[in-house]
């Protein structure tokens, strides 16, 4: 499913893939039907929520929003591309703490490789910025990620205190990438561009900030938190979110039904949930066993150093979203801290390798698609440098939130 999902096979979704092989081991009775029903009911607010967010973030593009956010960052780094990659940096942890990474793949990439190419400067730090900060940037809140809202469910804290935990690990994570992204890209960021004041073709006219899906996007923020004290799924607010955006485009006749289920990603939904069937069945079967007695029982420093360091480990191996549903049922149950410990090191582990995470590849595709397409030598050399760093100075700050917050 893996070796699918990262070469691509022409004409073929990964879930070409994923669904048989899920339905193979059922039918081998590797996973019993009434364990992979389980585990369906189980992924399903996740998938919902997955494919609404998807939507969200396909329509405030469709608007104009990260158009404009595009203007905004050449208009503020006057060809400066230090500047720029601040920039970047501010809007790219934004996106994905907001609006999830895969909206900071799919749509904030792309703008920020033209915003960067107009002023004439290297794409390479700001883009490379955003494929990082893709995965490192996600620790935030549950809707940050795919993985966050699986281990949002296993850690039993509110979304609120989830935030107020994460919020330090968050600032470390982007903060080792900045210091490091400054000294590994320095010649690129040393050489001034040229503005040349064209404008964005998909920008909103007059250069303005589209307001409607900017108070879509916060009011549905307000809905997570609505929904987590009311022990709702976060996928009901996101739903809201994108339902208001699609009615607006639906009736002024920018939209049609299809593009939304296009939008919604349907084949990766399904890819999703063949992934999860297929782990459950591997955990069953050997794997949990293993991983579980690897994990230290404490939540010391020490100990949580370490299973962020295995999760890594991990994620780089398997990828990320199969790692976290390995590693849950070993954390789940005891104090949220060592859950937390494992979303450090599968949300920030996948910056050392391609495979790390299904945001890192489809990452590579789009670059690849711009003839940029990341030297492996230059990515891995980066990723020893970030990876290491950051999972130690999220790990700490997570240590020290917990003493100071308690859990």
């Amino acid at each position: 499913m893996l070796g699918a999902a990262v070469t691509r096979p022409r004409l073929l979704p990964e879930a070409a893939v994923a669904v048989p092989a899920a339905a193979l081991l059922v039918v081998t009775g590797a996973l019993s039907l009434a364990a992979a029903r389980s585990e369906a009911e189980k992924l399903l607010p996740v998938l919902g929520f997955l494919a609404a967010v998807l939507v969200l973030g396909r329509l405030c593009e469709d608007e104009g929003l990260f158009a404009a956010a595009g203007e905004r960052l050449a208009q503020a780094s006057g060809g400066r591309p230090g500047r720029l990659l601040a920039g970047v940096f501010w809007l790219s942890s934004v996106t994905t703490a907001v609006l999830s990474l895969d909206t900071t793949v799919v749509l904030l990439t792309p703008v920020v490789y033209e915003t960067a190419t107009r002023q004439r400067l290297a794409p390479k730090p700001h883009v490379y910025a955003c494929g990082h900060l893709a995965n490192s940037a996600s620790l935030l809140l549950p809707v940050s990620n795919l993985t966050n809202l699986l281990a949002f469910a296993a850690a039993g804290v509110s979304l609120v205190k989830f935030g107020e935990l994460m919020a330090l690990p968050w600032v470390a994570a982007i903060a080792v990438e900045y210091v490091v992204f400054r000294r590994f890209f320095a010649a690129d960021l040393a050489a001034a561009g040229q503005p040349d004041g064209e404008r964005s073709p998909r920008s909103s006219e007059a250069g303005a900030v589209p307001l409607f899906p900017v108070v879509t996007v916060a009011a549905t923020l307000a809905g997570f938190v609505a929904a987590s004290l009311a022990g709702v799924s976060p996928a009901w607010a996101a739903l809201g979110g994108a339902c208001l955006l699609a009615g607006r485009r639906l009736v002024s006749g920018k939209a049609t039904p299809v593009s939304l289920v296009r939008a919604a990603g349907v084949p990766f939904l399904l890819f999703v949930l063949g992934l999860g069937l297929v782990v459950t069945a591997v955990v069953a079967n050997g794997l949990g066993g293993a991983v579980t007695g690897l994990l230290p029982g404490r939540s010391s420093l020490a100990a949580l150093l370490a299973i962020a360091g295995i999760a890594a480990v991990l994620a780089n191996l398997v990828n990320n979203l199969p790692a976290v549903l390995v590693l849950l049922p070993a954390v789940a149950g005891g104090p949220p801290g060592r859950v937390l410990a494992v979303l450090i090191g599968v949300n920030i582990g996948p910056n050392l390798t391609y495979a790390g995470s299904l945001a890192t590849l489809l990452w590579r595709r789009l670059l690849r698609e711009r003839d940029q397409e990341p030297d492996l030598g230059e990515f891995t050399r980066l990723g020893l440098l970030t990876v290491p760093a950051g999972l130690a100075a999220a790990t700490v700050a997570l240590w020290a939130a917990l003493r100071v917050l308690g859990g």
